[in-house]
Formats: C-alpha cells, sequence, structure tokens
C-alpha cells in the first residue's frame, strides 16, 4: 500500500497529460533549430578534410545513391530551390566532384554525375557523418537516441502534414 501523505491522498499524482497548448512557448523551435544548426556547423568541420561544405555531401551521397539525376531531380530530393541546386553543381563541378551529361534519351536534359573524385569521397563523406552524429549523441543511450529519432521523424511529418498545399491556400504568416 502506498505512503499516505497528510491530504490523505497516496503519494502517487495522477498524470496529466499537457495539451499542446500548455507547451506553447517552451522554445522547441529554438532547440530544434539551435540543435540542428550545431549539427551542420560540426558536419561542416568534420567534411573539411574531404574538400567539401555541408550542403554538397548530400548531392555526392545522392548520385552515389542514383547514379545520375537532374539538377531538378537533386532540387526536390535535397529540399532545396532549383537556384541553389545549380549553384552546388556548379562549385562541385569545379572542384571536380561532378559532371554535367546530356541525357542519353533526352537531350534537352542534362544528368549530373559522379566523377572519380566523386565516387572517391563517398566513403570520407560517410565518415564525417557517422562522427558527427557520434559527437551529437555522445551521453545518449541507444534507447534515447531511438527514442529522440522516432520524435524527430513524427515532428517532420506534423511539419510536413501543416504545410499548406500550393493551390491557392496561403500560409500562416499571410495572415498575420
Amino acid at each position: 500500500m502506498g505512503k499516505k501523505h497528510k491530504d490523505g491522498k497516496d503519494g502517487k499524482k495522477a498524470k496529466k497529460k499537457k495539451s499542446h497548448e500548455d507547451v506553447s512557448g517552451t522554445g522547441l523551435a529554438t532547440a530544434v533549430v539551435n540543435a540542428a544548426r550545431s549539427m551542420r556547423t560540426v558536419l561542416s568541420r568534420n567534411l573539411l578534410a574531404t574538400g567539401l561544405y555541408a550542403g554538397q555531401d548530400g548531392v555526392i551521397l545522392a548520385l552515389a545513391e542514383e547514379g545520375g539525376l537532374t539538377a531538378g531531380a537533386l532540387a526536390a530530393r535535397l529540399g532545396v530551390k532549383a537556384p541553389t541546386m545549380t549553384r552546388t553543381i556548379g562549385r562541385l563541378e569545379a572542384q571536380g566532384f561532378v559532371e554535367r551529361r546530356p541525357d542519353e534519351t533526352d537531350g534537352r536534359l542534362t544528368v549530373v554525375h559522379l566523377t572519380e573524385a566523386g565516387r572517391a569521397s563517398v566513403d570520407r563523406i560517410t565518415e564525417a557523418g557517422r562522427l558527427s552524429e557520434r559527437q551529437a549523441a555522445e551521453g545518449l543511450s541507444e534507447k534515447d537516441v531511438r527514442h529522440l529519432l522516432k520524435l524527430l521523424r513524427a515532428m517532420d511529418e506534423n511539419l510536413h502534414a501543416a504545410m499548406p498545399d500550393t493551390r491557392g491556400e496561403k500560409a500562416v504568416a499571410e495572415d498575420i
């Protein structure tokens, strides 16, 4: 039997789930953005030995997985705008990591492919990513990391579901 307190109730308080309104203003967005920014900074530092910058690694890894992609397909896959991808591809091409070639079936399209140097960088990029993840997870248990990943994926799904459809709906910021 549980220990009784002065008020006659046992020591166990009923856990009340907080509503989303109760936790607003707790800095969730700030914490997530700061952690992402810190992760990006550490990844950039860990990528220095490869001659790449954060952002370029995603292009190389996507090309390693797919073989060759158009700039538009790369932009969509990595969630960036086409002009950003075009600049990134230009820099990677100047560094010798990628090359652009006409599509074999549709001459109107240009497909980005890894060069030998690009393919050689994949293992170093992967290791830089692993090192960054180990640094970020230091002091966390394996269970903590799995739970964190689950929560971050759920947040990502919630945020994607909340994004306005681009067919005429306006964003919340337009109402402010």
